[in-house]
């Protein structure tokens, strides 16, 4: 079996232990580098260059969407598989789409993420059974070429202020993170909710909730 060189990005010590315990034992694989958070995730994938790196959708400081982003930009021979709790159409299509190789529930079974590694080291994707199903009606519904909806369109910092309003930080605090003035910091806040057609903080929590970009 060739080696692998595995990324674990995952801010529950317990999951990228539980990984390192299944993945290990293959003869060869080797789990190169750990990271709690986006932002140290991609540092992590541009030094390590890893073969597969292995992520949850829902991170501190950088949503799992913006991390498969930056990864495949910078490391297009790297392959991504989303490893997370959430079972949602919307973000299993958007993960495919931003060309990560597989999406995996923490529930599944520990053969698939192992057969999900395999197959990513051959820049093959893996699909498991629900998944598939996800797939195959939109395949079915004739929607693959649609155009994409106003967030699938957010810039990385866009969806870095999506992240910090819908978790109720001040504008202050925003401005610290992008490292701009607060009144520019204030009109981004402003075309963010114009650009997603949102008018209320409530209805930013229920979108960056049902984008992954927060947790429940």
């Amino acid at each position: 079996m060739s080696p692998i060189r595995i990324l674990v990005v995952d801010d529950h010590a317990v999951v990228r232990n539980g990984v390192r315990f299944v993945l290990e034992k293959q003869p060869g694989w080797e789990i190169c580098g750990e990271a709690q958070t986006g932002r140290e995730g991609v540092a992590a994938a541009k030094e390590l260059k890893p073969d597969v790196v292995i992520q949850d959708i829902t991170l501190p400081e950088l949503s799992g969407m913006e991390v498969l982003r930056q990864v495949k930009k910078a490391l297009p021979d790297t392959e991504v598989i989303m490893f997370t709790a959430h079972e949602m159409e919307d973000l299993v299509h958007q993960v495919f789409d931003a060309g990560g190789r597989s999406y995996l529930l923490k529930t599944d079974d520990p053969s698939h993420l192992i057969e999900a590694v395999r197959a990513a080291a051959e820049h093959k994707a893996y699909f498991t059974p629900r998944v598939s199903q996800i797939i195959l009606r939109r395949l079915q519904s004739g929607s693959m070429g649609e155009r994409p909806t106003p967030g699938n369109s957010l810039t990385g910092r866009e969806r870095e202020a999506v992240k910090f309003i819908a978790e109720g930080r001040t504008n202050k605090e925003l401005a610290d993170v992008l490292g701009v003035s607060l009144r520019t910091a204030e009109s981004h806040r402003a075309a963010v909710m114009q650009k997603l057609g949102l008018k209320t903080i409530g209805e930013l929590i229920r979108y960056a909730l049902r984008n992954g970009i927060i947790e429940p």
